[in-house]
């Protein structure tokens, strides 16, 4: 990968970062505070919770491809290292499905007269799992780069031996 787009995508990584840190302290003060009342149309409070673990859990996952990508900038991704990352990265979307579910949930209620929205919100937590199966997909072909890895190494050492 070139130095721009790596600088480009930390720099993504950053704003993403910095954004999803200013909404969820937002919604925290205004879970401690109180200062924001319900009028019952929407709960808000299960809300906010639910918007904290869910901007936790893409926090988690760009931390994680920032440490992929340093990773990549050093040329050592192609390692057992990466596994944990990407097991992260895995979890915090399958996390991030299940939060989106809650909010589809809570969201239903509502959404009598246009159950429509519902399915909609069904579809994109959908969406979001089938994105984990995906990064799931990557690991395996991250799994398999690795092993050939290691036997090119076993292999060069060996020709290294004879000649």
């Amino acid at each position: 990968m070139g130095k721009l787009t790596l600088c480009a995508l930390r720099a993504v990584l950053v704003v993403l970062l910095v954004g999803t840190v200013l909404v969820q302290a937002s919604m925290a003060g205004a879970l401690v505070s109180g200062s924001d009342p319900e009028d019952g149309s929407l709960p808000l409070t299960p809300l906010r919770v639910i918007t904290i673990l869910g901007l936790a859990s893409a926090q988690a996952a760009l931390v994680c491809v920032w440490r992929l990508v340093t990773m990549v900038r050093r040329r050592t991704v192609f390692s057992r290292a990466a596994f944990r990352y990407v097991d992260v990265v895995i979890g915090a979307l399958v996390l991030a499905a299940l939060v989106w579910f809650g909010v589809t949930v809570l969201n239903a209620p509502g959404q009598r007269a246009d159950p429509g929205v519902t399915v909609i919100m069904g579809g994109i937590g959908l969406a979001i799992l089938g994105v984990a199966l995906i990064v799931l997909v990557l690991r395996m072909l991250l799994a398999q780069a690795v092993a050939r890895d290691v036997e090119a190494s076993q292999m060069q050492a060996e020709l290294n031996e004879v000649v």
